[in-house]
């Protein structure tokens, strides 16, 4: 891909010159396009410096191609934002969105911001050998997100547990039960299970009347 610096000095050669020293490059590894050229001016009067762009190549990795068509989509949606690009724990990339119009950007209960996600996985990802799990974020939404479902599954376990019965969650996508029912494995009196289809698939949390954390069975589906 091919990235560029605008740089300027007293005449057109200092300032290439500066420019190459900037990016640590020599002359033939780059083009120059003068933007605007010297002008002495009278008596040091009206003298303006050279202003030059110069433009060079770069290798095309996978965190370049998140951040290209991450922008190409926000552009799309006219919204302007941030890219933080970051390495995730255990392999991947994060990108994290920040900036004016983040509520577009996360949608309904970050829906548009998994669909995002999914875009951002399909296009970098394809073609290569080698798949790589992309987290695409905005304004830390998918971390409050978490802590709010682990308060919410707390919640609904003391309720199962008080009045002695299954209480049924909101339905969320496969993420969002996978952080119920890990949030709950070792809470003694319940246990979970996915119930229910796509896009209405849901999490229960059964009351065990005689059920201790030391021998319930862990939850078995979260997808």
């Amino acid at each position: 891909m091919t990235k560029t610096i605008e740089i300027s000095g007293r005449t057109e050669e200092e300032a290439i010159a500066a420019g190459l020293a900037q990016l640590g490059k020599s002359r033939e590894d780059v083009s120059v396009e003068v933007l605007e050229r010297s002008k002495k001016g009278v008596l040091g009067i009206g003298r303006t410096d050279a202003l030059v762009r110069l433009s060079y190549e770069v290798a095309d990795t996978q965190r370049d191609r998140v951040e290209t068509y991450l922008r190409g989509l926000l552009d799309c949606m006219g919204i302007e934002a941030d890219i933080e690009i970051t390495q995730r724990e255990g392999g991947g990339l994060c990108a994290n969105l920040s900036g004016n119009g983040m509520g577009a950007v996360i949608g309904r209960r970050g829906e548009t911001l998994d669909a995002i996600q999914h875009l951002v996985n399909y296009s970098v990802n394809r073609g290569s050998e080698k798949q790589m799990h992309i987290s695409v974020d905005a304004e830390n939404y998918r971390s409050k997100r978490e802590d709010s479902l682990v308060r919410l599954a707390e919640k609904m376990a003391a309720k199962a547990i008080k009045y002695k019965r299954s209480m049924a969650l909101e339905p969320m996508n496969s993420y969002e039960r996978h952080v119920i029912h890990t949030a709950l494995q070792n809470y003694e009196g319940v246990s979970t299970a996915s119930t229910g289809v796509e896009p209405n698939r849901r999490v229960v949390v059964t009351y065990e009347k005689t059920e201790t954390a030391a021998n319930k069975p862990q939850s078995r589906e979260w997808a």
